[in-house]
């Protein structure tokens, strides 16, 4: 278990840990192959999944004396639900608007 969560929205937020997660998204990667796509130190790049990691976006696996940087799909749910929670909410809005409209112009003719 994680020593503290993070909010997954600010996870996202910064483009170096959008990069390491595009980059895991075509494989797992240990995280000295993530470091070398990075113009940072390798200790830097351990924070950044650090955090990706405490909000749930990727899972690290020991695998002998390799750290292996694998997607996780909570992060992604959590930020799924928070996005389908508003389209769900504007579509609403958007259908009564639609009734008003409708029964408005009924209404003149």
């Amino acid at each position: 278990m994680n020593s503290y969560t993070i909010d997954t929205f600010q996870a996202i937020a910064d483009p170096n840990r959008r990069q390491i997660l595009q980059l895991l998204s075509n494989n797992s990667l240990t995280i000295n192959a993530l470091a070398e796509n990075f113009d940072m130190s390798r200790p830097a790049v351990s924070k950044h999944i650090k955090i990706l990691n405490a909000a749930g976006f990727i899972s690290i696996l020991d695998v002998g004396r390799e750290r292996y940087c694998v997607l996780k799909q909570d992060g992604f749910n959590e930020m799924q639900d928070w996005i389908d929670h508003f389209g769900n909410f504007w579509k609403s809005k958007l259908s009564s608007l639609d009734e008003i409209l409708n029964k408005r112009s009924n209404e003149h003719l």
